[in-house]
């Protein structure tokens, strides 16, 4: 009996430590959003800024999160239109598109998108959309200065479901406390925020939020089409137009293709990929000899990598590995984000970079601009940490019923309930997280019906997944939302 009450007594006290841990409540933010006037340096307009965070509470009016967010708004205008903004991830926080593409200030860097020397800076953004619609950027849950109120509640809010319903939530909230319910509504996500606004748009119209426009930002509405997985082909032919842009912009295609346009390269190379290709990768091992050696070296002529190299992959070259092998030979990689970029590489032995040059030039400026920007201008005063992009999050995403999410569905039930709604897809031909011939094959799959197909556009741009990086392709996405937003609004 003693060892029965013994072994009792440390089941209540480890029932008692998990009830601890369950009810500790975290640091969060905890301030009324707090408002700043600004005004633009040509003196065309004058905004407000609004910065802090919205709580999101349970039946029962408890806290169980705070979503950190920034909003814009010109003054002394009538009923605008107004943008919802968000980047992807799961576990980024929106200042990428914040700082560099879409608010009224703009990371310095350099022309092309590269790094510059420290220390870093912003400046005024004269691409923002703010001439043209107020701006409200939200960092979900686990990101930016948004947090959930204890350790246990993470899960709620880390995965597809929780967080599409979080987000949908927090737009419901705003347009009520801000009274925005009659503003002709948008939405823009970047990545894996273009799922979450596909699967926004069809959780929010059953609701009666409907969108005038949805900007897709370097797209993915179905991971399957660029997850490299056994049994799935699918990306080993869509990546291949990008593979074939990256070593055109590395000089690393022969005379006869290195001398063609860019866009006309891309041409040729999609119409190869899937027709040829594509029947090649169908066929298996059933492929002849004669074939896989026919259709290796056009492979290999496409993406400037060795015949042998290419017939060594079975004819399916890996993303990461083509990052490493196409400047093996300088001790070089290129970037998956953009490939525009180049790492330097310890060893040339190894099979994937050692790093993401791409990922590695933006994080340093943007996350020091920011927090100077959000505490000197926005006022917000705070010792939180600013998660610009939280492995954490990432790392424990719980995806659809242990699925990659495809929303292209959700995108066309949409689309099928609210006719008005324009798409505009933006692209980078050298992004290799989302290849562009990856989201023209996800948008020819939406089933779109026939009378509604017209509502959705594309453009590609000549740099990568954040292609806003690069001045002349942000001057040109700038003026494609431009035109949008008039016609869509």
């Amino acid at each position: 009996m003693a060892e029965e009450r013994d072994t009792a007594t440390a089941e209540e006290k480890t029932n008692g430590d998990k009830t601890a841990k369950k009810d500790k409540k975290r640091k969060l933010l905890g301030i009324e959003p707090v408002e700043t006037k600004h005004a633009r340096n040509d003196g065309s307009y004058t905004y407000t800024a609004r910065a802090g965070a919205i709580p999101l509470k349970d039946a029962f009016d408890e806290t169980e999160a705070e979503i950190f967010f920034v909003a814009y708004g010109v003054d002394n205008r009538a009923v605008r239109p107004l943008t919802f903004v968000f980047n992807g991830g799961p576990g980024s926080s929106s200042i990428w598109l914040h700082m560099g593409a879409i608010g009224p200030k703009r990371v310095l860097m350099e022309e092309e998108g590269w790094m510059p020397a420290p220390p870093y800076r912003c400046e005024e953004n004269a691409q923002t959309w703010l001439d043209r619609t107020d701006l409200v950027f939200i960092d979900p849950v686990g990101t930016g200065f948004s947090r959930a109120a204890t350790e246990e509640l993470d899960k709620k809010f880390w995965g597809f479901k929780g967080d599409i319903e979080s987000v949908g939530e927090f737009i419901r909230l705003y347009l009520t406390r801000y009274n925005r319910w009659t503003s002709p509504l948008f939405l823009a996500g970047e990545s894996y925020g273009t799922t979450r606004a596909a699967g926004l748009a069809g959780h929010l119209v059953d609701r009666g939020i409907a969108f005038n426009g949805i900007v897709l930002i370097s797209t993915v509405l179905d991971f399957g089409a660029i997850r490299f997985m056994p049994a799935n082909d699918l990306p080993f032919q869509l990546f291949v137009p990008t593979y074939a842009a990256t070593a055109w912009y590395h000089g690393q295609l022969a005379e006869d293709l290195q001398k063609l346009p860019l866009a006309e390269l891309m041409a040729e190379v999609k119409a190869w990929s899937e027709g040829e290709l594509t029947l090649a990768l169908m066929k298996g091992d059933r492929l002849t000899e004669d074939e896989r050696r026919s259709i290796g070296e056009r492979l290999a002529g496409y993406t400037g990598l060795d015949l042998d190299y290419v017939l060594g992959t079975n004819l399916r070259i890996n993303i990461f590995h083509f990052c490493k092998e196409l400047l093996r030979g300088d001790r070089r990689s290129v970037g998956r984000l953009d490939s525009r970029f180049k790492g330097i590489e310890a060893s040339t032995a190894t099979e994937r970079p050692e790093f993401d040059p791409s990922m590695l030039a933006i994080t340093p400026p943007y996350t020091a601009a920011f927090n100077d920007y959000v505490r000197t201008e926005l006022g917000i005063e705070t010792d939180l940490a600013y998660e610009t992009l939280s492995f954490k999050v990432n790392e424990a995403w719980e995806w659809e019923k242990g699925t990659m999410p495809a929303t292209g569905e959700a995108l066309r039930g949409a689309l099928a309930k609210n006719p008005f709604t324009k798409v505009f897809v933006g692209q980078g031909y050298y992004d290799l997280a989302t290849p562009h011939f990856a989201t023209e094959y996800m948008l020819s799959h939406l089933n779109v019906d026939a009378e509604h197909r017209d509502n959705i556009e594309m453009a590609n741009y000549e740099a990568g997944h954040m292609f806003y990086l690069d001045v002349e392709s942000l001057a040109a996405f700038k003026a494609d939302v431009d035109r949008f937003i008039q016609n869509a609004a």
